[in-house]
């Protein structure tokens, strides 16, 4: 499984980002992975690596590049819970200085360095995004409606400005949505408000509790981490990448 490292030249400087694909050459649909808030590191590659191994370029940035290259913060290798406040607060600053204008001018910079890649093929990309990288990935959908046609989300915020927020981003978003939230995240009368808003901006989705997960709930190396619920996330991820980005 082919893997690099790579520089994402941006308004603001150069992103460091990680990069896996299919081996045997050829062009692939591109996939611009957002982490969570931890970033780049071991179980994000292998799930990077994963997806590349269903025929994807998949392109994942530091998002928080402006403050250095990943690893920011020294991380253990399982962050459990006596040690995630701490490093939460850590994260804080950064999370509350990534502002919507530094998301949209990165995004841009992402798709265009991700659809310029000699292994990507023509035509449209999905967005991923975990945790606060799920906003970040409705943002670029949004903001790109004629270049993403799927976006999943995984147990993140939708939209962090309110109601008239939320309207205003879905009904840009032309892609093929879905969002696999945590059970703590989300209550069923949340969900209902949610997948409503979803069906008043006409927006193509699937939207459901994980059962018996909690936030992080795809994160191997947290306490928060559910094998079946990691499962059941790729059971919804690759069909919708499959049938919106190739042709099978």
């Amino acid at each position: 499984m082919p893997t690099t490292t790579l520089r994402i030249p941006t308004p603001d400087g150069q992103a460091d980002a990680f990069a896996a694909f299919p081996d045997g050459g050829g062009r692939h649909p591109g996939v611009l992975l957002y982490a969570d808030a931890f970033g780049i590191r071991p179980v994000l590659r292998e799930m990077a690596r994963e997806l590349a191994g269903h025929g994807y370029y998949v392109l994942v940035p530091n998002f928080f590049y402006r403050h250095g290259p990943a690893p920011l913060i020294e991380l253990p290798e399982h962050i459990g819970e006596e040690v995630r406040p701490e490093i939460v607060g850590q994260l804080m600053p950064l999370i509350e200085a990534h502002t919507t204008e530094r998301i949209l001018r990165d995004a841009d910079a992402y798709l265009r360095f991700l659809t310029t890649r000699p292994e990507v093929g023509a035509g449209p990309v999905g967005v991923i995004g975990y945790c606060i990288g799920g906003l970040l990935a409705m943002r670029t959908a949004a903001a790109h409606p004629g270049q993403v046609a799927a976006v999943a989300e995984f147990h993140g915020p939708l939209v962090a400005d309110g109601p008239d927020g939320l309207h205003g981003l879905l009904s840009k978003v032309t892609a093929q949505v879905h969002l696999g939230h945590a059970e703590t995240d989300m209550t069923p009368e949340a969900l209902r408000e949610l997948n409503q808003a979803l069906d008043a901006a006409g927006v193509g989705y699937t939207s459901e509790i994980y059962p018996g997960t909690v936030h992080g709930f795809t994160m191997s190396d947290t306490d928060a981490f559910n094998p079946s619920a990691l499962q059941h996330h790729w059971d919804r991820l690759l069909p919708l990448l499959d049938r919106t980005l190739t042709d099978g």
